[in-house]
């Protein structure tokens, strides 16, 4: 905003080719549309870029409007709206976004899911607010869904409405054909009428505001398999075998969605086994590595195969000093060395390898 009324305030642009003008021209009397006019107006003028589209379409074709239906505003007229631009400008001393997504994105993190939730049911139920804010704010993956269950000429739509960074990765989520079919449905949007547009965006917000809130973000095969990562061996295999006989299907789910110090061999590569070793301490390294044994083994001898040999030699002398390791400590340093692979990840350093189907 500085850059924009940065003509007002000094002798650029027209404000100072009018004040080369008469002054003794007496100064008009205007409304405030008047004057809102007559600012957007100078700014465009000395090539200021302004966000009006943040404004409600209603809003852009009135200002546009009252452009319209302005003549000649002579050089007194035009430096007192000024200063009073300025002089309000200044006086304000901080500005909010308007709308409540923007005020969503301001408060994200500081309020709970179930206060985003209301919110948004309540934004919803208000005649004059705008659907596609409300369905802009949305993650990518509850929008996935909709562009994949609704009808093309609907999803051609919301693809023409969302910002265009948000459209093209809904559109990479799509099947090869759909999205084919999608894009050309787009082409096609020139001639849709606006209050079919908005029709199709209240059914859309109405739609996902009616589906109950999750209780948690993460799907129960996900929690189940992360409590499991961190469980004691012996009590993650009792727990696996128990849900295998009530739910075989479930089971085979959690266990692609666990990872222990077991699987590295088979869900690491080789090249990054030392961008997660320099995030465990030698002495948590050593212990994980002397503690492996039956089906952990084969991750040890991965990991010491794919250091240095110096570094794997000066490992291997300490582990055959340090004795036989509690299970409990065991436990924690394997546990310690799958965070650290947990979290490379997550800072995108490595990938794990999917499992096969």
């Amino acid at each position: 905003m500085e850059n924009a009324i940065a003509p007002l305030r000094h002798g650029n642009g027209p404000l100072a080719a009018a004040s080369t003008r008469s002054l003794a021209e007496a100064p008009r009397s205007l409304s405030g549309k008047e004057k809102a006019a007559i600012i957007v107006r100078l700014l465009v003028a000395d090539g200021v870029s302004i966000p009006l589209t943040n404004m409600t379409d209603a809003m852009q074709a009135e200002l546009t409007e009252q452009i319209a239906l302005m003549r000649r505003i002579n050089g007194t007229t035009l430096r007192r709206v000024c200063e009073e631009f300025l002089a309000e400008l200044e006086g304000a001393g901080l500005s909010f976004p308007g709308g409540i997504e923007r005020a969503l994105k301001i408060m994200d993190g500081h309020i709970s899911n179930g206060a985003v939730n209301r919110l948004r049911r309540m934004a919803g139920q208000n005649p004059d607010a705008d659907p596609w804010e409300r369905i802009a704010g949305l993650n990518g993956d509850v929008l996935a869904k909709v562009l994949d269950e609704e009808s093309i000429e609907v999803g051609a739509v919301m693809l023409s409405k969302l910002p265009v960074s948000k459209a093209a990765d809904l559109l990479g989520r799509l099947s090869g054909e759909r999205a084919r079919r999608v894009a050309y449905a787009v082409s096609l949007t020139g001639a849709v009428q606006p209050d079919t547009v908005d029709r199709i965006g209240q059914s859309l917000a109405s739609q996902l505001d009616a589906q109950p809130p999750r209780a948690f973000d993460v799907d129960p095969i996900e929690r189940v398999g992360a409590i499991l990562n961190f469980s004691p061996a012996n009590t993650r295999e009792e727990v696996l075998k128990g849900l295998e006989e009530e739910d075989a299907l479930f089971a085979d789910e959690v266990r692609k969605a666990i990872f222990t110090f077991a699987n590295i061999p088979t869900r690491i590569d080789a090249r990054d086994v030392p961008k997660f070793i320099r995030g465990v301490s030698q002495a948590t390294l050593v212990t994980a590595l002397a503690y492996a044994k039956g089906t952990s083994q084969a991750s040890a001898d991965f990991i010491l195969a794919n250091m240095s040999q110096r570094m794997a030699a000066t490992l291997r002398e300490e582990m055959a000093g340090l004795g036989k390791v509690r299970d409990k400590v065991g436990e924690e340093a394997m546990s310690a060395i799958v965070s650290a692979i947990r979290e490379r990840e997550a800072a995108g350093e490595i990938f794990m390898i999917a499992i096969d189907e």
